[in-house]
């Protein structure tokens, strides 16, 4: 299915992340706080560019996730925005400024999406209960492009318990654990032969009780004669992807499950009562595992997919490499 909901923002202050463009379609992060976050343009004398830099204009954080005080999954990196490119021979240093520390200390690193985005994943699932601190001190450091921070930022967040769900597109189930040991097995219809939903690991991105999707906002159809067009507001919404993945329930496929022979527009259904069960069980950061589909997996940066990606291919993508988190 596909949604319609304002623009492509990567978060909103409320705690909605990625809202993307829509669910099922064929086809990141919080506000930063801590000493500043965008918005006044005004810098405290204490967050001023320090006198040997070039005064300039302010290089400025858009958006850091997870949000601060939140409880999160044990898949969800650490995401960072910026309002302004930077340049390649920046990123080094940016990086090293932005420190991660945590109360297990873990190894990790960052990893590039284009020249806004950098996120921050531990090498394997961060263990539960870990509390985790990002200090992103940009006073007086370059973005390369002739832009100075003027801020530090900071948010603490904490991992809670380790759910997952792996998803058999084949098998046409849903099997949740949590904390290791299993709790329900589900029935499932993942998407159709037209549509197929993306494998791979997907960390939730947010949970609405109710979305909005519409055909039309994905590019399937806006037609209203075709039978690939829909326009309805569906109940108990896991986000998965930018893109539109999602699990929940639709009202054209309510007896999910091999028997039903039903193919979604890319999401996961589950019947009404699964669907609700699911949606009280699971929280951002939480990985769904999709496996056996026809479909490529997820682009790492579509959502917050970055297990995607090997360790080798992350590291491809950093400018400092790997290191160890700082212990709280």
């Amino acid at each position: 299915m596909g949604r319609r909901k304002g623009s492509i923002g990567i978060a909103l202050v409320t705690g909605v992340l990625l809202v993307g463009a829509s669910a099922c379609g064929g086809g990141s992060g919080d506000k930063a706080s801590g000493s500043d976050a965008k918005g006044s343009g005004k810098a405290s004398a204490k967050s001023s560019p320090t006198p040997s830099k070039p005064a300039g204009p302010p290089m400025l954080l858009e958006t850091i996730t997870p949000q601060t005080g939140t409880t999160v999954g044990v898949a969800m990196p650490i995401s960072v925005v910026f309002t302004n490119p930077v340049a390649a021979k920046a990123r080094a240093t940016v990086e090293k400024h932005m420190k991660v520390s945590a109360s297990q200390p873990v190894a990790g690193a960052w990893h590039w999406f284009g020249d806004k985005r950098a996120d921050w994943r531990p090498k394997t699932y961060w263990p539960s209960g870990t509390t985790v601190k990002v200090d992103a001190d940009m006073k007086g450091i370059s973005n390369g492009n002739g832009r100075y921070g003027v801020r530090t930022y900071t948010h603490t967040f904490k991992v809670g318990d380790d759910v997952r769900a792996d998803v058999s597109v084949t098998g046409h189930t849903m099997k949740v654990t949590r904390n290791g040991t299993p709790v329900r097995t589900l029935s499932i219809n993942a998407g159709s032969a037209e549509y197929p939903t993306w494998n791979g690991t997907m960390a939730v991105i947010d949970k609405q009780e109710k979305v909005h999707m519409t055909s039309c906002s994905v590019g399937i159809s806006c037609d209203k004669g075709s039978a690939n067009y829909y326009d309805l507001t569906l109940p108990w919404d896991v986000h998965l992807t930018q893109s539109g993945t999602y699990v929940h329930y639709s009202t054209g496929d309510p007896n999910p499950g091999s028997g039903s022979a039903r193919g979604s527009h890319g999401c996961v259904h589950l019947s009404i009562s699964d669907a609700k069960w699911f949606y009280g069980q699971v929280k951002q950061g939480d990985p769904v595992t999709i496996t056996g589909s026809s479909r490529a997996k997820a682009p790492a940066d579509n959502g917050y997919a970055a297990f995607n990606l090997g360790w080798e291919q992350w590291l491809a993508g950093s400018a400092s490499g790997q290191g160890t988190t700082a212990t709280l």
